[in-house]
């Protein structure tokens, strides 16, 4: 699948992770063995690296995306920055380039789009964490950068201007609004990146102390909530070179099934769609490409 274009703005959408277990059945089929980065891939034009949060990537795992992507040029990844920086925040700037020059044979061939620093709701608003954003944007400079905060303590007309200043890029979320939690937004701060991130709104989950990780992204967008997004993507591509949404409400494959759904509201085609998927969410058939150019999956030889 190439990359969309409405005007001047290029338009990504894809989901955060390719490797869960629980998407075997409702996306992978079982009992094959899939690469599941290559298939992902054929479908979307995006997906958001999630490992890096955890690991730098050592050589041979780059080597390894480059070599299954190589299929798929205009195919991008976004790199969740490595935790260190962000939740422990004892990154230093020789760390930042090793991390950054890890993916170097990624970022020759043009296929990080972008890299975001996503902060925790703990990530408050105060001295301490804007000199940490300033040092991140110094270590980052070069690169587009977006900044997820949770925080309502960020949602000020200041913290915007010390982003732009930063030359970084404000990620607006869809997160469950608890407390002092930021809304949705359509806030931009570096006209060269818009980024979007959809986690879910289950409010239930969101904050109780012992809800796993699946349990907290469990969530199926509904018609009207994706509408909600359609306008917000549409104003922000007014307004950016390149826009990315990601979709994180990755529980048993709702993430796949809202970022189809949100392919076909903003490009205003039907794609096409996995027979799994839309056997595991039947409301996608009214939107998926006729059979014939739905394409199947693929057992590794």
């Amino acid at each position: 699948m190439s990359t969309t274009d409405q005007g001047k703005t290029k338009l990504y959408i894809g989901p955060a992770g390719w490797s869960y277990k629980d998407w075997v059945g409702p996306v992978y089929p079982p009992g094959k063995r899939i690469d599941q980065l290559v298939m992902i891939a054929r479908y979307f034009n995006c997906i958001e690296l999630n490992s890096s949060f955890y690991r730098v990537p050592g050589e041979r795992l780059v080597q390894s995306w480059v070599r299954r992507l190589s299929d798929t040029p205009d195919f991008t990844l976004t790199v969740k920055v490595w935790q260190r920086f962000t939740h422990e925040r004892k990154g230093n700037s020789d760390e930042a380039k090793r991390f950054i020059h890890s993916f170097d044979l990624l970022l020759e061939r043009g296929q990080v789009g972008a890299f975001l620093l996503q902060f925790p709701w703990s990530f408050r608003n105060d001295t301490d964490t804007r000199q940490l954003l300033e040092r991140l944007a110094s270590w980052f400079d070069g690169y587009p950068t977006a900044v997820e905060l949770r925080h309502g303590s960020w949602n000020t007309s200041e913290a915007l201007q010390l982003l732009s200043e930063s030359g970084l890029a404000f990620c607006n979320i869809d997160q469950p609004v608890i407390g002092n939690s930021i809304p949705p937004t359509t806030y931009v701060t570096d006209e060269r990146l818009g980024y979007i991130r959809l986690h879910g709104r289950n409010r239930r989950n969101w904050f109780r102390e012992n809800a796993g990780r699946d349990e907290r992204y469990d969530y199926l967008y509904n018609d009207r909530e994706l509408e909600e997004w359609r306008k917000r993507a549409s104003h922000l591509m007014n307004k950016v070179h390149t826009l990315f949404v990601i979709t994180n409400n990755h529980f048993r494959g709702q993430a796949l099934a809202n970022a189809f759904q949100l392919r076909f509201l903003l490009e205003e085609r039907k794609p096409p769609i996995p027979h799994t998927l839309t056997s595991a969410f039947p409301a996608l058939q009214n939107i998926a490409a006729p059979a014939a150019t739905q394409g199947d999956f693929f057992d590794i030889t």
